[in-house]
């Protein structure tokens, strides 16, 4: 169906209709299991008056492809993406605003995760560009567990472009890095701030370094050259928490 997407997996299905079960136009439940989980599940759909249907798995599967569904998947109308205009309005009610931009990041797992710790960490939003970068695909919805539905994406055409929008906001724009010269912690996250990571293993684009007021970088002491952007975002939106919880 035209404008609707298909989330799977037992939470991220089960956070949908506990939060946003206006948004779920129909459960799909696997006839062959019939564990407490999915039982739950099917209760919730039928309390929130969802259409609920179970099928064979192998239809289940055919359906979502070759993932780990676990025997459950939603039909939804997403979370509209927000425009940078939409993005600068929320600015105006968010004092303290904290954002992610992710710079090309590929892979819609490292999507999913960075997402489910901005919604973790309190994030007004989390920021993609167009092209070349991974989008909000049901696999990056399975992974995002939820955050998905609760924190918007905003696709932008030119990261650069939005950087010097949100700087012109009034916003810091903090760029990460393994080799920048100090340590996120030095660096003064508590005000609003956009953080930016890049692509796994490339890193920030050159033209994206250029734009950001400072650059920092996370503790390693392993001998692992980079940590997964993922992981990088956690480490760096968590300490931005910590230095706002410390303020």
């Amino acid at each position: 169906m035209k404008g609707t997407e298909t989330i799977y997996g037992m939470h991220a299905v089960r956070v949908m209709l506990e939060r946003h079960a206006e948004r779920v136009l129909a459960v799909s439940l696997a006839a062959q299991r019939d564990d407490t989980r999915l039982r739950a599940i099917e209760e919730l759909a039928r309390r929130r008056q969802r259409p609920v249907q179970r099928i064979e798995r192998q239809a289940l599967s055919k359906l979502l492809g070759d993932v780990a569904h676990q025997g459950v998947a939603a039909e939804i109308s997403p979370l509209p993406p927000w425009t940078e205009d939409e993005l600068l309005a929320a600015l105006a009610h968010a004092p303290t605003p904290l954002l992610l931009a992710l710079d090309g990041v590929q892979d819609p797992h490292n999507l999913g995760a960075c997402l489910r710790t901005a919604d973790a960490c309190g994030a007004l939003a989390v920021i993609v560009p167009r092209d070349r970068a991974a989008q909000l695909t049901p696999a990056a919805r399975k992974v995002a567990a939820g955050a998905a539905e609760t924190t918007p994406i905003v696709t932008v055409t030119n990261l650069v472009r939005t950087l010097k929008l949100l700087q012109h906001a009034g916003l810091w724009v903090i760029g990460a890095d393994s080799q920048a010269p100090k340590p996120a912690r030095q660096v003064d996250l508590s005000g609003p701030v956009v953080l930016v990571l890049g692509a796994e293993g490339a890193g920030l684009r050159q033209l994206t370094r250029q734009h950001c007021d400072f650059m920092v970088q996370l503790p390693q002491l392993g001998a692992v050259e980079s940590l997964n952007v993922s992981v990088a975002a956690g480490m760096l939106l968590y300490e931005a928490v910590r230095q706002r919880g410390s303020a």
